[in-house]
């Protein structure tokens, strides 16, 4: 059974109604392009799909090709049967009328809890993804191990806001709120988040690192017009060393900015910078890192308030072992992971099943160090890291994070090129996202391209001098078209760098400012 539509309350019961029953779900991304959709349908052998009026046409079409095993269509916003599509609405009132007669049939359906009953896209294009399987077991332990870590309960309100097919959402957004009595609402866009934060008077909240940079600039903003922005820095500095209670109480007009009831801020799916990180919890904002991959259910550690380090995912949740493998001398290696979240394995991919699960320790691909306290720090993927002629590692998101507390830049993209016939021989370079507009107000500048140019320069050349020199940056390309990102707002790596290549037709050499 698949699941294509926003985040919305007729999707968390189309789901549940499978989950609980005899069914195996798979949610899909509501953004496939339709032979990416195709694909997926294809390989997932789904019967069944539940979705919306938007995607109604292109699933009809691909209903009527006859792709995969596809036979039934089921709108969430039909009132009634049409046109031989289902209405999930009808089909409601169909189950409490045959429950009503004393049919038991689902409600006393036998579920184990070690057979597959999700199925999970990785990101990647249609020949790349992997479907990840997982059981009712990996699910639920994965929330019981939450539960006993993070303090959610029945008076919290939880705001939906990220794809709700990726497992993140799915699991900590949606399933963990419910398991543990809070209510969910959903974001009405990023556009409205604060305004949402407010209006729903929102206590938690699980996002993305470029939310929450959002949320801080709104922040930042509002207290600039208020002209109060030297009286907090000052405050930040004198109550530093003070309870997050007392920084809440101190800081209690950014708060109600945010609705006043903010307990919990949970970051996951990528880094968070570290300056961000402190400036919320310098504010009396309780905002911790997460770790976890799809293939783990997701959640592998998570920071608390009583177990917290800056720039650390925190510690394993209580069912999850970890261990680093090929540590190199800094104390970095490969994040294994085992407990009872590690997928059953790729679907259809006895192979690549072999590959990432090895004496029931799961290969994470992300770098790690872990500190004498057992606290976990992220230091990229395994397969991002830039490694240079002299042996020293580059870890892109580590200076991406840097460069992006540019004024003007919305985002980064740090890669390496060969600088020549040796292709070990790599010179780093990055790529800029600019807000032009921005950059003319802060700089005081015309905004042409040789003045933005020489704004940026100057700025990279001083993040190269906090660095040792075979960090530092050589070359900048400057652009105002956000980067490719998945679903969830993560960089793909290999797209970004593939447009970098084509894009305009130009050389490299043209399009690259050499420092």
């Amino acid at each position: 059974m698949c699941i294509r539509d926003r985040n919305r309350f007729e999707w968390e019961i189309a789901y549940l109604s499978v989950v609980c029953g005899t069914g195996i779900v798979v949610p899909l991304d509501k953004s496939l392009p339709e032979n990416e959709l195709k694909s997926l349908i294809d390989r997932s052998g789904v019967t069944a799909i539940f979705y919306s009026k938007k995607y109604e046409e292109e699933l009809k079409k691909i209903k009527l090709l006859g792709v995969g095993k596809l036979k039934h269509l089921i709108s969430m916003d039909l009132a009634e049967h049409e046109d031989g599509i289902y209405s999930q609405k009808e089909l409601i009132e169909v189950g409490k009328e045959l429950i009503k007669e004393g049919n038991r049939e689902f409600i006393d359906a036998k579920i184990s809890n070690k057979d597959m009953n999700i199925m999970l896209f990785t990101s990647g294009t249609t020949s790349q993804s992997k479907v990840v399987a997982l059981s009712h077991k990996n699910i639920c332990s994965n929330l019981m191990d939450i539960a006993k870590v993070l303090d959610v309960n029945s008076n919290d309100v939880f705001l939906s806001i990220l794809p709700i097919h990726h497992v993140f959402e799915c699991t900590v957004g949606f399933l963990f709120s419910l398991y543990r009595g809070a209510q969910t609402v959903f974001c009405d866009g990023i556009r409205h988040i604060v305004e949402n934060l407010s209006e729903y008077h929102v206590s938690v909240m699980a996002c993305v690192p470029a939310i929450y940079e959002r949320i801080f600039k709104i922040i930042r903003k509002g207290i600039e017009k208020q002209g109060k922005l030297e009286d907090v820095l000052e405050k930040e500095e004198l109550f530093r060393d003070k309870t997050m209670e007392e920084r809440k109480e101190v800081f209690k007009e950014i708060h109600d900015m945010l609705g006043g009831n903010i307990r919990l801020f949970i970051s996951g799916a990528a880094a968070l910078d570290r300056t961000i990180e402190q400036k919320y919890r310098l504010l009396g904002i309780n905002l911790v890192q997460g770790y976890g991959l799809t293939e783990t259910s997701p959640i592998v550690g998570v920071g608390t308030n009583e177990n917290y380090r800056l720039g650390s995912i925190g510690k394993p949740v209580p069912s999850v072992r970890v261990k680093l493998a090929d540590k190199d001398k800094d104390g970095i290696g490969e994040l294994l992971v085992k407990g009872p979240n590690v997928m059953l394995g790729y679907f259809g991919n006895d192979e690549a099943t072999k590959e990432a699960i090895r004496n029931g320790w799961f290969y994470t691909g992300d770098l790690a160090k872990i500190d004498d306290e057992g606290y976990i720090f992220i230091c990229g993927r395994k397969k991002s890291v830039i490694v240079l002629k002299n042996g020293k590692n580059i870890f892109p998101e580590e200076m991406e994070n840097l460069v992006n507390r540019i004024e003007g830049v919305n985002e980064s993209f740090i890669f390496g090129r060969p600088v020549s016939d040796d292709k070990d021989d790599i010179k780093i370079n990055v790529k800029l996202v600019i807000d032009k507009e921005i950059i003319k107000d802060v700089y005081k500048i015309e905004g042409t391209d040789e003045e933005i140019k020489e704004v940026l320069s100057s700025k990279i050349k001083e993040i190269n001098k906090t660095m040792p020199p075979y960090k530092a940056i050589r070359g900048i390309i400057i652009s105002e078209e956000p980067l490719i990102r998945t679903t969830t707002n993560k960089i793909k790596r290999q797209a970004n760098l593939d447009e970098i290549e084509k894009s305009e037709n130009e050389s490299f050499s043209k399009k690259c400012t050499t420092l």
